[in-house]
């Protein structure tokens, strides 16, 4: 199937993978220990391991979605379940009332949680996931 992006879907798409890119450079660099702020005491991983790979996921994301590839929409789903595998660090932080990232209150923690399904939907409008979700089921 072949999805044509609009030029506002497009810009959305390299605006996310930017953001994506630079996150992820950031995990490994300068915001490490804010980034370790998050990781859940349940995960199973190091948190440094598990930081450092979630900033590997954030780089290879933003660069497939920086560029032009064919098939777009697979890359957009991988970045929403992405979103949403990273959610319970965001709901962590909050629970637990953990200062990172300028987030130094539990409202401006609460609001935080609200913003990442808007993650997850603008990954998927951007990459045409929408579309290609809708249509395929449209035919089954």
């Amino acid at each position: 199937m072949t999805i044509q992006l609009s030029l506002l879907q497009k810009l959305l798409k390299v605006i996310i993978g930017v953001t994506l890119f630079t996150a992820g450079v950031t995990h490994l660099t300068v915001a490490r220990s804010e980034f370790l702020a998050q990781v859940p005491a349940w995960v199973p991983l190091n948190p440094d391991l598990t930081v450092l790979l979630s900033g590997f996921v954030e780089i290879a994301l933003g660069l497939l979605l920086m560029f032009k590839i064919k098939k777009a929409y697979k890359i957009g789903i991988l970045t929403a379940l992405f979103f949403v595998a990273v959610f319970p660090g965001n709901i962590s932080q909050y629970m637990n009332g953990i200062d990172a990232f300028g987030l130094d209150t539990d409202r401006s923690r609460l609001i935080r949680l609200f913003f990442q399904p808007v993650l997850c939907i603008w990954a998927l409008y951007s990459t045409g996931a929408i579309t290609y979700l809708t249509h395929r089921k449209t035919k089954e």
